[in-house]
């Protein structure tokens, strides 16, 4: 069922449940044109507090209790993508400032058009929607209440996205929970089990501290077997992650003696939070990246939410950024044709609206089934376009259900549900500010596996949720609403997300210069260290920059020969 779905759409649908009057629900369905997704991983607990006036008594309050920002800023990780940056501001500026087009303004687009505008280009950045943010895109609804592409989780292993937030200044906009990650006990409703990361221990000794305190989901022996499976990962490095792109993570799992009980116990739930997908699909090169960054760094596995909702208080501050020195945002610009030169390069992109846009430079900072979508027939033979065809977005569905009631059994943190069909989930009404609300939860969850949920109507996703949430919830939610009772839900729907991290995609993923002269790409799918996530979309937009500038006397001299009328170099 992966293609029912896919109309190179996102469809968004929600839906308001009048109580006592569920019969006459207001629907409104609303179809964009850019694919998006993302999710995120991980958990924690919050604080209850009971306030009492003087007079009287006021309702049960829960109050984020966020936790100090870490100090992230002495790992090596952070020292590197710092100096990345600064290369950027600290590089000779152009003496002719080139005009570089980009197109999309997710995360990545967003990314290479800050760093481009730091180095002193000028560019143009076009989004085919009217909101910026792509797979963090949010919506507001006539409640004045948001929701989003999908649930997002900002870790301390994301070095390159934590300097963006010191950049832009904005890094009190992130609310760091304990560090911690809980998981949902299938056997025993309505309990968590949780590793907790002491913070007087360094890494990895933090994490293995964290593995063998918990004793609901692992036995003695399963413990000891899978630290002896990790030893060559945690030996081998680098090197040897990347090596292991041709395995499923069970496949992996059973090569190096561990038990079927430890993938089903604790990668099942990793697998789907971080691609949305089971480990017999997912490759294992995708588990040991996250790994080796959570146990390589202390505060690797810390996670913070972002303190509302993610065009506003993330990405307004980078177009602000673009914008103070010269750049150009413009909304409602979608790319419908890549138009070319005689020898094959691009002449300028062609949008919908009719309107063409020409630059010095052009960048597809779009997920890669769009790109796909428009690549030109001149270029699809070509090898570095020919591999993307391996590259096929991954279904996701991101659900908001908001409750008559504030739910009791929640933490002020992500949590692994373990669920079939749910993969991770936080009450926002608790972990985020500007969604906090004293006395009604609001909880938000990744739908995953998705591909054969993503056809079905909201209401049958709606009821196969509420069916799950009654095993998480047992004392508070019942199937048949005869407990908490829902006010209103809105169902996200992404037919294509990030790309689907199956074994032997890494040799697909292309690096951010194209062989055609002045073309580029961006995004999460392209070549970088990470995973498919935000971290990997801001690193993408900084590689893509930093290519553009290295390559700025060759863009010169193409466009010197361009206003000679000379003839252009041909395809390589």
């Amino acid at each position: 069922m992966s293609h029912l779905g896919y109309a190179s759409a996102a469809q968004f649908t929600s839906r308001n449940v009048l109580l006592g009057n569920s019969s006459m629900p207001s629907s409104r369905s609303f179809v964009g044109s850019e694919l998006t997704g993302h999710s995120s991983r991980n958990l924690n607990a919050s604080q209850v507090f009971v306030k009492r006036q003087r007079l009287g008594y006021c309702p049960l309050k829960v109050v984020c209790a966020d936790y100090p920002r870490p100090e992230l800023e002495n790992t090596v990780n952070f020292i590197e993508a710092a100096y990345l940056s600064s290369t950027f501001r600290n590089s000779p500026r152009p003496q002719k400032p080139l005009e570089v087009v980009v197109a999309g303004a997710g995360l990545a687009g967003l990314s290479t058009a800050k760093y481009l505008a730091d180095a002193g280009y000028k560019p143009i950045l076009l989004e085919a929607r009217d909101v910026l943010g792509g797979k963090v895109a949010a919506w507001k609804d006539e409640d004045g209440d948001w929701y989003e592409t999908g649930l997002h989780i900002f870790f301390g292993a994301y070095p390159n996205m934590q300097n963006l937030f010191g950049e832009l200044g904005i890094n009190d906009r992130l609310q760091w929970k304990e560090h911690s990650m809980i998981f949902a006990i299938p056997n025993k409703p309505g309990e968590f089990s949780r590793f907790d990361f002491p913070e007087v221990l360094p890494a990895p000794l933090n994490g293995i501290w964290a593995i063998l305190r918990n004793n609901e989901m692992l036995t003695w022996p399963e413990k000891v077997k899978f630290a002896i499976g990790l030893l060559p990962a945690m030996v081998g490095g680098q090197a040897y992650v990347e090596a292991q792109d041709g395995l499923s993570v069970q496949e992996w799992m059973r090569k190096q003696g561990i038990p079927d009980r430890v993938t089903d116990e604790v990668f099942i739930a990793m697998s789907k939070a971080l691609n949305f997908i089971n480990p017999d699909e997912l490759s294992m090169q995708c588990i040991l990246i996250a790994l080796n960054r959570f146990l390589q760094e202390k505060h690797g596995s810390k996670m913070a939410f972002l303190d509302g909702n993610p065009p506003e208080r993330l990405c307004m501050p980078i177009v602000e950024h673009i914008q103070s020195l010269g750049g150009e945002v413009r909304l409602n610009s979608r790319v419908q044709k890549i138009q070319l030169n005689e020898d094959g390069t691009v002449k300028s992109f062609l949008l919908t609206n009719g309107q063409v846009v020409t630059g010095d430079a052009y960048v597809f900072a779009t997920p890669v089934d769009i790109l796909k979508l428009v690549l030109p027939d001149d270029w699809k033979e070509i090898a570095y376009f020919k591999k993307l065809e391996k590259l096929v977005g991954v279904p996701v569905i991101n659900v908001h259900i908001w409750f008559d009631r504030k739910l009791k059994n929640t933490y002020d943190h992500l949590l692994f549900s373990r669920s079939p069909l749910l993969s991770v989930y936080a009450d926002m009404s608790v972990t985020c500010k500007e969604y906090y609300d004293p006395n009604r939860s609001m909880l938000e969850f990744v739908f995953a596996p998705a591909e054969e949920w993503i056809s079905c109507s909201d209401t049958e996703i709606i009821e196969a949720t509420m069916k799950e949430l009654a095993k998480l919830f047992p004392d508070e939610i019942a199937a048949d609403q005869s407990k908490a009772k829902i006010i209103k839900y809105h169902v996200v729907k992404t037919p294509r997300s990030v790309y689907k991290t199956v074994p032997n995609c890494e040799p697909c993923r292309p690096l951010q210069r194209s062989p055609i002269e002045g073309f580029y790409l961006a995004g999460d799918y392209t070549k970088q260290k990470y995973l498919a996530s935000m971290e990997g979309a801001v690193l993408s937009g900084k590689l893509c920059a930093q290519a553009v500038v290295q390559d700025y006397d060759l863009l010169v001299a193409r466009m010197q020969k361009e206003l000679a009328g000379q003839p252009m170099s041909s395809l390589k």
